[in-house]
């Protein structure tokens, strides 16, 4: 991607410190010896208010140091470089992954942007940690994952830092190991409320530009977590409306989910919803796991409700998710730089990334076409597979509607 440079620009490559490897006759790990270097596209709330901190918390513990900022706003990145400290600001982020040569990108720009800058970092050799809606449709995310690398990486990670923390970690072990006994029944809901000024923004509420309604900008962290906790889908059977706002894309979904282990949930998303609530309910043949927030989740906000059977040992295991760290972009980081550390690929990418995308492109299929979509049926040829309407009418931008991202800010 090009942009207008800017002077502020090193002019020479910095250096960058060879890994030095004790045992002669091995290759060293990934990065040994040296702290991960990474930039920051896209200066605005979440990079100052999730990224930056994240990286600054590792680069205490010695994992991290943040060497570039990008942003088209020349002003607004020379701010963000200088009360963070960071020694290189660009307005280009070609001429940033050819100066700077990072080893990761946090990509904290608009989703149609993703794509494009996701690909043009990975093609650097730099890892990507992508802000969510990772990308606006299957086919972006399946032309990201054609550019990773096939044996250590680089590779291109979604923040879905909902998985990550003690809370997420220890319910996810006792419904793979089966502990709670089958999970049966779930229900996920983000329930939350935006009124006629958050849609007065000129981006939001288009296909082009926000990438979906709540179903894909504001209910997938929850519907990710379901998926991380319960495994793949199977099929799903929705419903989409616009009961309030005047916008293109929808305001409300529900829809019913059938997994692979046979479990049954409702999912269901809003901006309608003046108790505004994130949560996710799974009832399992010996406990039901609730998890009941806002934004972010700690042990606090998980509950498990044994049946009346339950030994109270079994019980009290049950409810001890041991040192609470909660939910955030820090314990997602933390375990991405473990990963290129390893040279493996870390969650929340590739087909693990993919997944709830796949749902959420389903979710949308179904709700248009008024049928059941199956798993691994939207591929190309289908119209939902490159635009999440579909061409649907009545929901499809109308003829002559600006397909543009000029107007989104990064």
């Amino acid at each position: 991607m090009s942009t207008p440079r800017d002077a502020s620009g090193p002019d020479t490559p910095p250096s960058r410190t060879a890994p030095t490897d004790p045992v002669p006759d091995r290759p060293a790990p990934p990065f040994h010896g040296r702290r991960i270097r990474a930039a920051i596209v896209g200066t605005g709330g979440i990079a100052r208010g999730c990224h930056l901190p994240a990286f600054t918390a590792l680069a205490a513990e010695g994992e991290t140091e943040v060497v570039a900022a990008v942003d088209i706003d020349a002003d607004a990145v020379k701010a963000f470089c200088a009360e963070a400290g960071i020694p290189h600001a660009y307005t280009d982020l070609d001429r940033m992954l050819a100066e700077v040569r990072p080893d990761v990108v946090a990509v904290c720009t608009p989703p149609t942007l993703h794509r494009e800058q996701t690909v043009a970092a990975l093609r650097a050799g730099a890892w990507v940690w992508c802000e969510k809606p990772p990308v606006p449709t299957l086919a972006d995310f399946d032309a990201v994952e054609a550019e990773e690398g096939t044996d250590g990486g680089p590779y291109a990670s979604i923040v879905f830092q909902h998985r990550f923390g003690s809370g997420s970690r220890h319910a996810r072990r006792l419904i793979a190991e089966r502990a709670l006994g089958r999970p049966l029944v779930a229900h996920c809901q983000t329930t939350w409320y935006r009124d006629t000024a958050y849609y007065a923004v000129p981006w939001r509420g288009r296909w082009a530009t926000e990438g979906g309604g709540p179903a894909m900008g504001h209910g997938i962290h929850q519907m990710d977590l379901l998926l991380d906790l319960l495994g793949p889908w199977s099929e799903v059977r929705a419903m989409a409306g616009r009961l309030v706002h005047d916008v293109e894309t929808e305001d409300v979904t529900t829809a019913l989910v059938r997994f692979e282990n046979g479990a049954m949930a409702t999912v269901v998303n809003s901006v309608l919803s003046p108790d505004e609530v994130s949560r996710i309910r799974i009832d399992c043949e010996r406990a039901t796991v609730e998890l009941t927030h806002l934004y972010g989740h700690g042990n606090d906000n998980w509950r498990i409700t044994p049946a009346p059977d339950v030994a109270e040992a079994d019980a009290a295991a049950w409810r001890d998710f041991g040192a609470d760290v909660p939910s955030s972009h820090l314990a997602q980081l933390r375990e991405l730089v473990a990963s290129m550390r390893a040279g493996e690929r870390p969650r929340a990418s590739g087909a693990d990334g993919r997944t709830s995308l796949e749902l959420i492109t389903a979710i949308y299929k179904s709700a248009f076409t008024d049928t059941t979509v199956r798993a691994g049926e939207i591929g190309p040829g289908d119209p939902y597979y490159t635009a999440l309407h579909g061409g649907a009418p009545g929901w499809a931008p109308a003829t002559g509607t600006a397909e543009t991202s000029e107007e989104i800010p990064a």
